[in-house]
């Protein structure tokens, strides 16, 4: 077995799973004003950025030919209603427009969640003391509509409701967007590794958590009957969240559906590894293309990472 392991250049001839810049999605995060590019503390070299700035970001991205931008917002008021989720001009919706109008070319997909809008930190409207389902699914549908007309190129709805991928496709298909597809979060778990994101996105819950909704980690079949539902509902694409550790959901999804599998390197995931590299306890370029080979080797054919950049450079 080692005559093929040699060389690097016989290593290279015979490596079965490769990657490609062009398979990788980086999250960005809007934010109101201008000139801003506030670094998030718990994931160093990711930032909040102004529109203005994240179309600098985004020309970066396009350079390096990553797949795409997945874009996540942070309003200038959150209330009740999550408001700032769906507005014409909120703060996605303003960043979508001048991504399209001054990086052609760039896939930009939207997060659809509220998350990031409401008060109360939760994905949804709050009926006595928990979120309830059908009530979201509106603003969801809402909201991929204002992202689809602003030019969004796929929505990705990550709220964990229940029928949330029918809603939003009907209410797509119904306002005119047939062809904007659903890259539906079908097998999102509760998980520890969200911890860095929600000082990103500003998103935390003010009271409870979200395991009424989002999925329990021990739950392997559960987490396949949730892409069967979404696919039965309309989704184009399923992704698992989050990736490491889920590999062997990833690999069962692939095995299973004859879809597109995206799968979302978290921000726990990366401020794990940056902070071991950062204390000399592993190499942090090899541990990149390490973990991003295994999430590709195990089945995902579309990587969300903040590594994009860093990993495309490698490539």
């Amino acid at each position: 077995m080692r005559r093929l392991r040699a060389t690097a250049s016989l290593r290279d001839l015979v490596r079965e799973t490769r990657l490609t810049p062009s398979q990788f999605i980086l999250p960005l995060f809007a934010c109101p004003g201008e000139g801003v590019r506030r670094e998030i503390g718990a994931m160093p070299g990711n930032y909040q950025m102004s529109v203005d700035e994240m179309v600098k970001e985004c020309a970066e991205i396009r350079s390096l030919g990553i797949g795409g931008v997945i874009l996540f917002g942070i309003p200038e008021t959150k209330d009740e209603t999550a408001s700032g989720a769906y507005a014409e001009d909120g703060i996605v919706q303003r960043a979508v427009r001048a991504i399209k109008r001054d990086v052609p070319g760039l896939l930009v997909l939207t997060d659809v969640c509220n998350c990031e809008y409401t008060s109360h930190g939760h994905c949804g409207k709050i009926v006595n003391g928990d979120v309830d389902n059908d009530a979201t699914l509106e603003w969801l549908a809402a909201s991929a509509v204002s992202h689809a007309r602003a030019g969004a190129d796929i929505v990705a709805p990550s709220d964990m409701m229940d029928g949330r991928v029918a809603a939003i496709r009907r209410t797509l298909d119904a306002s005119g967007f047939p062809g904007v597809p659903i890259l539906a979060y079908a097998a999102k778990f509760a998980s520890v590794f969200y911890g860095p994101f929600r000082e990103a996105a500003e998103s935390a819950p003010q009271f409870g958590d979200r395991r009424s909704y989002q999925m329990d980690p021990a739950n392997g079949r559960e987490a396949m009957r949730e892409i069967e539902l979404d696919l039965e509902e309309g989704a184009d694409m399923i992704m698992v969240k989050p990736a490491m550790p889920y590999l062997d959901l990833i690999r069962q999804a692939r095995d299973r559906f004859p879809v597109p599998v995206a799968a979302y390197q978290v921000s726990g995931e990366f401020s794990m590894i940056v902070a071991a590299a950062r204390n000399g306890w592993l190499d942090r370029e090899r541990a990149i293309m390490e973990t991003l080979t295994s999430i590709r080797r195990a089945g995902a054919d579309i990587i969300l990472t903040y590594f994009a950049k860093d990993a495309a450079r490698l490539l």
